[in-house]
């Protein structure tokens, strides 16, 4: 998590005093390691779950408070938003049942959390990003309540000089603009810790990086963010783009993002690492500091504060930690890469298949730079997020293997290797071994569930894409709590949708966003067209900059057509003619009960969604079929804005 009490750097003489603070605590991290100072006779694993929480309608529930003041456990704390929580498992020697008890720790933690969220009406899930999440949960208000989450926030856009701008394209394409960092807060991992030593630590560091591809093509769960369709790994790419500094405007330029994979293999030592992200990226973020020699010298452990900040404000998807161990300090490598879910099993059958492959192969070759290039491995890893097991990758026997392919045929034999060789209990290898195993073998990943999910039930009937997401969480909680790995789940099925579910909904969960607009000069003999085609009774009108002109209604259409005959040259007026000039809108936090009634009062059949001045969707009467008019007749018409959460 890092450290809370923090500062915003705000002028150069507090950044130069604190660079010069991260430059001493790297002189003693040198000295440390010159002086073998570090513990070496012990290898641990570690790993930190998130997760989300929701509300009985399978939304975001801003309760990470509430279920943290009912908690007496410290192992439980706070992510970036109101809406996610952190498991801090603790730390297991790297040998024995290590796997099968870490496991156990992170059931009954995790059922811990589950009882407390049900004290406020709400449930947990396990997923890489929540498919139900919209864009008005990532307003500010909605921030875990630190100072290190709002300085980081004030930096990055301040740094960024604008609007974050979001594109990810895959099946669908995402292209968004947002106001600050919470888009962070759709992205939830197990964070999966290594200790190694470090006379070891450039090898298997370069070994981790090797195997991240192959490891996160089995491990996707990420597929689905605000309805479209994305990478596999959609998390890679968002992460990546949520927090980056980096100007739109430096023309060719070569400038890391602050989430990345890494530039190149490493040569000797992990100071190379933390030389290279001080190098590249500035302090963003200051505070309170200790002299580590002086530490030193009394016989203390030095924290290295102004190192580890700055550490924690670059994102490497394997990032080299250092940290203290009682009375010793030690190196780990954090995997940053694997998403949180689908279930507790399949998350350590994760960390089992990363830490035995990164033992395994550390044995097998001497050095991986002389096998493959630094851009094969981070091209596997970026394919790997994109297609999952679908992905094509590179090897160091010059070969290239589709993923299952050399997951099966090679690496989890390398795996069931480093693990004996950590003697790792031979039940604990089998159990988690074969669920990856299973899993790439029926090709059922989380990822590929919620995808054939989502595609079975739009095939199965005329449904809303709202309740298909609604669906999917409702049936992921449900598996979850079975505790079965993902590749023996069925495929998610719609659910009848109590009546008052719609309480407490926003007009963005049902709006659609697939838009067939025109401008006011066109044709209108045209948009009788359309309507036919798309078999719409709405078109809207905007201008060049996306902006909400007016709406052509069926009913305007045939008046027009009725009006006109045959060869007079009104045929050919423009849709201005006939529009209705600034209709009624609403916004996408609009609770559904008030569009509703806007709709009956105003006696119209469609609403344009607006944000900001710009057009991004549209909500009609036939998006909500019967079920308005059956929620009022119950009383429903009294409900107004206010009941949105």
């Amino acid at each position: 998590m890092g450290v809370h009490d923090v500062s915003r750097s705000e002028n150069a003489a507090q950044i130069r005093r604190f660079t010069r603070h991260i430059m001493q605590d790297m002189r003693a991290l040198e000295y440390m390691l010159e002086k073998d100072m570090f513990e070496t006779d012990i290898q641990r694993i570690g790993a930190e779950q998130e997760l989300f929480l929701v509300d009985r309608n399978q939304q975001p529930a801003g309760l990470a408070e509430e279920v943290l003041e009912l908690s007496d456990d410290p192992r439980i704390v706070n992510e970036l938003t109101r809406f996610n929580l952190e498991i801090n498992l603790d730390p297991l020697e790297f040998t024995g049942g290590c796997f099968s008890s870490l496991e156990t720790d992170l059931n009954m933690l995790i059922e811990k959390v589950r009882m407390l969220c049900g004290k406020v009406d709400s449930e947990i899930v396990l997923t890489g990003i929540l498919p139900t999440i919209h864009a008005w949960d990532l307003r500010l208000d909605m921030m875990a309540p630190k100072p290190r989450y709002y300085n980081l926030n004030d930096t990055i856009m301040s740094l960024k000089g604008g609007l974050a701008q979001y594109h990810i394209r895959g099946v669908d394409e995402l292209f968004f603009q947002h106001d600050n960092i919470m888009v962070e807060g759709c992205n939830t991992s197990f964070q999966v810790h290594l200790q190694v030593t470090p006379d070891r630590f450039a090898h298997m560091y370069n070994i981790a990086q090797l195997v991240s591809g192959p490891v996160l093509a089995a491990a996707a769960n990420s597929p689905v963010l605000f309805g479209k369709r994305l990478w596999r790994e959609t998390r890679i790419a968002l992460f990546q783009q949520a927090v980056d500094t980096r100007s739109s405007n430096l023309y060719l330029r070569d400038m890391s993002p602050r989430v990345h994979f890494g530039t190149e293999w490493v040569n000797e030592s992990v100071l190379e690492i933390f030389q290279e992200d001080i190098a590249r990226f500035r302090v963003i973020m200051t505070s309170e500091y200790a002299d580590p020699f002086e530490a030193i010298r009394n016989g203390e452990v030095p924290k290295l504060r102004a190192l580890q900040l700055h550490n924690g404000t670059v994102y490497r998807w394997n990032r080299a930690c250092y940290g203290i161990s009682g009375d010793k300090p030690h190196l780990r490598i954090e995997n940053r890469l694997l998403p949180s879910g689908p279930t507790v099993i399949d998350e350590v059958a994760n960390a089992a298949f990363w830490t035995g492959l990164v033992y395994g192969m550390a044995e097998e070759i001497d050095d991986v730079r002389d096998l493959l290039t630094f851009d094969d491995a981070k091209s596997n890893f970026i394919g790997a997020a994109r297609r999952g097991l679908a992905s094509e990758l590179d090897w160091i026997d010059e070969q290239r293997y589709s993923a299952p392919e050399l997951i099966r045929g090679k690496l989890l034999d390398v795996a069931q290797k480093g693990l004996q060789l950590r003697g790792v209990n031979d039940a604990d290898i089998q159990r988690y071994l074969q669920v990856i195993d299973d899993r790439v073998a029926s090709k059922r990943t989380g990822a590929q569930w919620q995808l054939y999910s989502l595609a079975s039930m739009k095939k199965a009937g005329n449904t809303s894409r709202a309740d298909r997401l609604d669906a999917l969480v409702s049936n992921t909680i449900k598996n979850q709590k079975e505790g079965k790995p993902i590749h023996t789940w069925e495929l998610a099925t719609l659910e009848k949708r109590p009546l008052n579910t719609i309480h407490g909904t926003r007009v963005e969960h049902f709006m659609t966003t697939d838009l067939f607009t025109v401008r006011e000069d066109e044709l209108i003999e045209f948009v009788a067209v359309l309507m036919g085609w798309r078999h719409i009774r709405h078109v809207l009108v905007e201008d060049e900059d996306h902006q909400l002109v007016g709406i052509v209604t069926h009913r305007s259409i045939l008046r027009f057509l009725t009006d006109v005959q045959e060869g007079d040259e009104e045929k050919d007026q423009p849709v201005s003619a006939i529009m209705v000039r600034n209709p009624v809108s609403v916004s996408p936090e609009t609770a559904t009960t008030e569009a509703v009634r806007i709709m009956r009062e105003k006696n119209i059949g469609a609403l344009p969604v607006v944000l900001g001045k710009q057009l991004v969707g549209i909500i009609t009467e036939t998006d909500f079929n019967l079920l308005a008019a059956r929620l009022f007749e119950e009383g429903g018409s009294e409900t107004s804005a206010e009941d949105a959460p």
